[in-house]
């Protein structure tokens, strides 16, 4: 009797923590969502009432916007991949948060040669995942009714 609890409760445990993870990546995205709005405003108003000459200021808020997307679009990825995260969107958002610090912070130039190597490690790691086959194993194992 204790047997089939304890079996019971080892199915229903991996349900539980799926559903409390998929909670809060819904409350995750929507909070991502509030500020991607927010940096839309915080942009156009950089463009109207901001120092024309800063280019720099212009595309550090054009990354963080795009860092904020990819964000909400690993997310949405998450849940049409059956629950997965895909290794290359960690690979895209490395990639714009190391240019965004190049860009930001390029008054060391130790500081950008070890910016740009750590870029240039990424995309040789994108290429490598793309030459490797997507199929993974079936995902769907907490889903099973036995």
């Amino acid at each position: 009797m204790l047997k089939k609890k304890y079996a019971h409760a080892l199915l229903v445990f991996p349900k539980v923590l799926q559903m409390f993870l998929n909670i809060m990546l819904v409350i995750l995205a929507i909070i991502l969502s509030v500020v991607l709005i927010k940096e839309l405003f915080v942009f156009g108003h950089l463009l109207l009432v901001g120092d024309h000459t800063d280019y720099n200021a212009y595309l550090a808020n054009i990354l963080i916007f795009f860092l904020y997307f990819e964000f909400i679009a690993m997310i949405v990825k998450y849940f049409e991949e059956e629950y997965h995260f895909p290794l290359r969107y960690f690979i895209y958002i490395g990639i714009t948060a190391m240019v965004r610090l190049v860009i930001v912070d390029h008054d060391h130039p130790t500081h950008t040669i070890i910016y740009s190597f750590v870029i240039l490690i990424l995309i040789i790691g994108y290429f490598i995942i793309n030459m490797t086959p997507r199929d993974r194993p079936d995902s769907k194992w907490y889903f099973k009714k036995d």
